[in-house]
């Protein structure tokens, strides 16, 4: 499994990120895909996950309403829509994949892709 993540970058608070992750190497209908990051100094914590067949979301309470993630099944891409950015929500952000028909803890996902650094002035 490869997963290739994308699209961050620098942003003033208040505005919109759209993080992509191109999965590919397995048949990822049973797979819950998810964004994870980690601020600088601090651990890595949950931010969004989707599950691939029935498209199941779960977000942190923190990002509710502002970050909302989907799949495209033709293009076996996870997406990360970020609203509303606050300087709170900056971090390297990863996508992460495990075979799972519950949400894997943050260390209980198998495959890892490169961060993507998420900077959010204020």
């Amino acid at each position: 499994v490869q997963l290739q993540a994308s699209g961050g970058g620098l942003v003033q608070a208040g505005g919109s990120l759209r993080l992509s992750c191109a999965a590919s190497g397995r048949t990822f209908s049973r797979f819950v895909m998810a964004w994870i990051r980690q601020a600088p100094g601090k651990e890595r914590e949950f931010a969004s996950a989707i599950r691939w067949s029935g498209g199941t979301t779960y977000y942190r309470d923190s990002v509710k309403g502002r970050f909302t993630i989907s799949r495209d099944n033709a293009k076996n891409t996870v997406y990360l829509q970020m609203n509303s950015l606050k300087p709170e929500d900056t971090a390297v952000y990863f996508c992460a994949a495990d075979e799972s028909w519950s949400l894997p803890g943050i260390n209980e996902y198998d495959y890892w892709g490169q961060g993507t650094l998420v900077t959010v002035s204020s």
